[in-house]
């Protein structure tokens, strides 16, 4: 039997193996938007930290609505994470989550009043684990040809 802390292990295992997430949230208008964003932080999957631009479209729309989904996609399978979103003018957060890599995005460093910490709060964490992408197909195969329901990994929702 799969146990929460077990759930919370293979969350926390597929958000690792994925270099960009992608967060969705409400614009102004209503719209959902999404944007490619990379994770720079989380102690567990109920506590995720991203950077970006106080100026930015997505910051404005956060700090009006502040629901979101935060996705990650790889090999071994994916997770869908929904939560709230805070921006964050924490200077020593964002000095401890500043690196190179932010350089090449935004200017000023972190301690730029006009760079900001984007925490996300988690509620719940849909997942699909993988088996992989041959077992997948083989079978997809498998439940094409048969009347049987192919095996292609689980999925589940957890509470954070």
């Amino acid at each position: 039997m799969t146990t929460h802390d077990d759930q919370i292990t293979t969350v926390a295992e597929l958000m690792r193996q994925t270099d960009i997430a992608v967060l969705t949230y409400v614009s102004l208008d209503g719209a959902l938007v999404s944007t490619p964003m990379a994770t720079r932080d989380f102690a567990d999957p109920g506590t995720t930290w991203f950077l970006t631009e106080r100026s930015s479209d997505k910051v404005r729309a956060i700090e009006a609505d502040p629901r979101v989904n935060v996705s990650y996609h790889g090999d071994s399978g994916w997770v869908s994470l929904s939560g709230t979103a805070h921006v964050s003018d924490d200077r020593a957060k964002l000095e401890e989550l500043w690196d190179a890599s932010a350089d090449t995005w935004m200017t000023g460093g972190p301690q730029d009043p006009g760079n900001v910490a984007l925490r996300i709060d988690g509620a719940t964490a849909e997942y699909w684990e993988s088996p992989g992408k041959v077992t997948a197909a083989v079978e997809l195969v498998k439940g094409l040809v048969s009347d049987k329901q192919p095996d292609i990994g689980d999925n589940d929702t957890v509470a954070l």
